[in-house]
């Protein structure tokens, strides 16, 4: 088990486009596995590589996060490899929606309702699926970060501004 540090706004990195990940081999395998730990010791539900310094279009997400019922023990992740949204319906507010990168800040994101999603498994397969609901969310938000965006970029200047100020705050009062 390997736990990674996650970087936190306001890491210019995460602001980066990741590149396409060519082979995936077993140093990818294992990146993947460090990710999995990584998200479930930090509790999310979702993790892009860029989250943890590597900037490749690597996803992994709890495959029971959806689960009305839930139970920690059953946690499993999925990955996804060079995903990308290839069609969206619908719109709706994803509310107090949050980011392991975006510390201390939720806020109301406008989502798509429901994605189709082209992807790579672990494998190597080509994958296509739609999501809804909770894992719509975890798609968007997590193929956000594999292109440079997070979700405060989502959000109204003024509530970004305000989060920004206060972040930087923080940091200041670190040192």
């Amino acid at each position: 088990m390997a736990i990674r540090n996650v970087l936190k706004y306001p890491e210019k990195s995460l602001s980066q486009p990741s590149v396409k990940v060519d082979v995936i081999d077993d140093g990818i395998k294992e990146l993947v596995k460090d990710m999995g730990d990584t998200m479930f010791h930090d509790v999310g539900v979702g993790l892009a590589a860029p989250q943890i310094g590597i900037n490749k279009r690597i996803l992994v997400y709890d495959s029971h996060a959806m689960d009305p019922e839930y139970e920690e023990e059953h946690r499993e992740i999925t990955a996804l490899i060079n995903p990308e949204i290839i069609a969206g319906y619908g719109s709706f507010i994803s509310e107090d929606e949050g980011c392991l990168s975006v510390a201390d800040y939720r806020a109301d994101v406008k989502r798509y309702e429901r994605v189709t999603v082209k992807a790579l498994n672990i494998d190597g397969k080509q994958m296509e699926f739609d999501a809804d609901g909770i894992l719509s969310v975890i798609m968007q938000h997590e193929i956000d970060h594999l292109d440079g965006i997070l979700f405060i970029d989502r959000i109204s200047s003024l509530k970004r501004a305000m989060y920004k100020k206060k972040r930087m705050k923080e940091l200041k009062n670190q040192k």
